[in-house]
């Protein structure tokens, strides 16, 4: 599901092969998903509910979601429902305007860069937070601060308002 630069390897990089690695020691997770739109995991051999996929996010844990009948991916389209529901339930990460910024990307030039670029920034948040152990909120204050300024300079230097 990640996109990695073959040109140079980055903490994030190392983050993210330590990763595939712990997962590559689990078989990965299959859930099929039926015409119902009941969701079957395929480990535990039972249903399971959108929660319990969220919680497998949660915990780390390697799955991918296939349709039962075409055996398509449907992974990104699951964690894209995630988000939804989190967002619509009542405490939203995104605004109006970065969600209004990253529709505008897509068909833009830069498309393929914002999606690395977002991915960077989460890797090197979540770096950051593991070396903190959530020592202060001032601390994540000043990085989420500090974020925001890159990315609206980012959106200036392609001419998108931020």
């Amino acid at each position: 599901m990640a996109r990695k630069s073959a040109a140079k390897s980055t903490p994030s990089d190392q983050t993210q092969g330590a990763s595939a690695e712990a997962s590559a020691a689990q078989p990965q997770r299959i859930i099929k998903k039926y015409p119902n739109r009941r969701l079957y995991d395929t480990t535990t051999s039972a249903y399971v509910t959108l929660a319990e996929i969220k919680q497998l996010v949660m915990q780390g844990q390697a799955f991918a979601v296939k349709d039962a009948k075409s055996g398509e991916d449907l992974t990104r389209s699951l964690l894209l429902q995630i988000i939804l529901e989190e967002e619509s339930a009542g405490a939203p990460m995104f605004t109006e305007a970065v969600l209004a910024n990253i529709i505008r990307f897509y068909g833009h030039a830069m498309q393929g860069h914002m999606g690395a670029y977002l991915e960077s920034n989460l890797q090197s948040l979540i770096l950051m937070q593991s070396k903190m152990g959530h020592q202060s909120q001032n601390i994540m204050t000043q990085m989420q601060d500090q974020m925001q300024k890159q990315t609206a300079q980012f959106l200036n230097a392609f001419g998108l308002k931020p």
